[in-house]
């Protein structure tokens, strides 16, 4: 089943939230850990809500109201979203009351808001959208699986649109709890910046995505999404294996690709794993990284599509993400994105422009 972006909102580490393909100079960071450049939410949100709205609400729901803006949509037929950790803020709050207070009098607004479908069901207030609504939870598969879902819907009804997002937020206690697992790069008054190549260990990230995807093209799509598929494996053959048979499966030969936008991380091990990988498949293919721009989290992958999808639509492949430049015109991307290791997601975009003689 083919779908297609007709609309996309973002809010991420770098300037994203003005709706250009790439700010002429991205952010730099020096430390282990980025987060969201945060624009005015009183564009899209009215300042009484807002007051009322934790951080990730504000980010998810600006994020989806600009997505439907993009695409010139007042309402979605249907809601999906993807979030690894939901909304880690409240969810911190509430834990701290109960130790604090012994579990004697708390607040129910941080419980009630610490849900992971407080970001999809927000949104559907605020629309007045009274449609399908789904969350999916499924650490870093969160967003493939949102994807997958969307696609069964549009396969049910194309001319649906369904609003489908990835969202995570970045705590400080969260971050804490995961670096005492040596995820992250040591964060000292050292670290190289973030934008040096290789990097030298994870940047621990956040953002915000949404999308609008229809089942038919109406001759304003920024992409199409062709397929998704999720796997997990540790060893480089299978891992190569995975993505050879995906390409079957697609009727691709990899020279068809041409561009790749790897989910690099700045892990050695890792990295070095799917440049093996890749080096193995694409030899003629552009590729590309983009975790160094949104960081490591487990819808990173949102961020990858809302920068497929503008280049595909825009023909321009931003300096900052290329890699490896094959000189070639951009009509098929492939999204291979690695989480920690193990957790490999595949999502395969294709342009919707007219080939030019």
């Amino acid at each position: 089943m083919e779908a297609f972006v007709i609309g996309t909102g973002i809010i991420s580490p770098q300037n994203t939230s003005n709706g250009k393909i790439f700010p002429v100079v991205p952010a730099d960071y020096q430390a282990n850990h980025i987060t969201c450049i945060e624009p005015d939410y009183s564009q899209w949100i009215n300042p009484q809500q807002l007051r009322r709205m934790s951080r990730i609400l504000k980010m998810g729901t600006s994020a989806a109201v600009m997505a439907l803006n993009d695409a010139a949509l007042q309402k979605p037929d249907a809601i999906v979203t993807g979030t690894g950790y939901g909304c880690l803020e409240d969810t911190g709050i509430f834990l701290t009351k109960i130790s604090e207070l012994r579990e004697e009098g708390l607040n129910p607004t941080p419980f009630m808001q610490s849900t992971h479908n407080t970001i999809g069901s927000q949104v559907a207030l605020l629309l007045k959208c009274y449609g399908y609504n789904q969350t999916y939870a499924h650490g870093p598969f969160s967003f493939e699986q949102a994807l997958l879902d969307t696609m069964l819907l549009l396969e049910e009804n194309p001319d649906q649109h369904i609003l489908t997002g990835g969202v995570d937020e970045l705590t400080t206690t969260g971050h804490a709890i995961q670096s005492r697992f040596n995820k992250y790069r040591n964060n000292s008054a050292n670290t190289l910046s973030l934008f040096s190549v290789p990097a030298h260990g994870t940047i621990a990230g956040e953002g915000a995505a949404y999308f609008v995807i229809t089942g038919k093209h109406n001759g304003k799509a920024k992409a199409s999404i062709r397929a998704v598929k999720t796997f997990n494996c540790e060893e480089k053959s299978q891992a190569e294996e995975n993505v050879r048979e995906f390409l079957r499966q697609n009727n691709l030969a990899p020279n068809e690709v041409d561009l790749i936008l790897s989910g690099k991380s700045g892990d050695v091990a890792a990295d070095q794993q799917i440049d093996k990988t890749l080096t193995a498949i694409f030899q003629n293919s552009s590729i590309g990284a983009f975790k160094h721009l949104c960081g490591e989290h487990c819808v990173a992958s949102s961020f990858a599509l809302w920068l497929g999808a503008m280049i595909l639509e825009r023909q321009e492949i931003p300096e900052i993400v290329i890699q490896k430049n094959a000189h070639r015109p951009v009509r098929t991307i492939l999204i291979y994105n690695v989480y920690f290791h193990s957790h490999h997601a595949l999502i395969l975009l294709r342009s919707c422009l007219p080939i030019k003689n």
